[in-house]
């Protein structure tokens, strides 16, 4: 467990279901608290293959069916958990940053879009749920992106995240 406060936001996101029963649906379980920090520590370097990564930068918040990650990743030193950009870890290797923060992440997920569906589809179709639109908007109206907006500012914001991972990966 991190010694970081779940952010109210994302354990309201985690009370709202996310059917999975075709590819146009979004494909994300949320957690209603950060993953232990010590299977971070285990999957982590199992991940890269290296254990050049710190897991104390990665909150892992919620998951795909296949086992991928969205994850707060602690990227700005000093900064509030909720002003820290999310990132994406998948299966299969594939990975992302997704948001730029909280509120971001908040209207990516309104907008009809998954951790996953932001790094594989980044132009997907608008798709808005009305529970999590209702929950970016309580929590950060000033926020209100596109999922593709969402993203694109994140992967101009936070490139380095790709470089991180290529270095870490070798």
């Amino acid at each position: 467990m991190s010694n970081e406060a779940f952010p109210a936001a994302l354990a309201e996101v985690a009370r709202v279901d996310f059917p999975y029963n075709s590819d146009e649906d979004v494909d994300f379980e949320p957690y209603g608290e950060f993953r232990p920090n010590e299977d971070t520590a285990y999957w982590l370097p199992l991940w890269t293959g290296t254990d050049r990564l710190d897991s104390k930068d990665f909150l892992v918040i919620g998951q795909d069916g296949s086992g991928g990650y969205a994850i707060i990743w602690r990227a700005k030193e000093g900064a509030a958990v909720s002003e820290q950009p999310v990132v994406f870890m998948g299966s299969e290797g594939e990975h992302g940053v997704i948001a730029s923060d909280l509120g971001d992440f908040l209207w990516l997920l309104a907008d009809g879009s998954g951790p996953y569906e932001a790094v594989e589809e980044p132009e997907r179709a608008s798709k808005p749920n009305a529970e999590l639109t209702a929950i970016a908007e309580r929590w950060a109206a000033e926020a209100r992106k596109t999922a593709a907006e969402v993203t694109a500012l994140a992967r101009e914001r936070y490139a380095e995240f790709d470089r991180l991972i290529a270095d870490a990966i070798g």
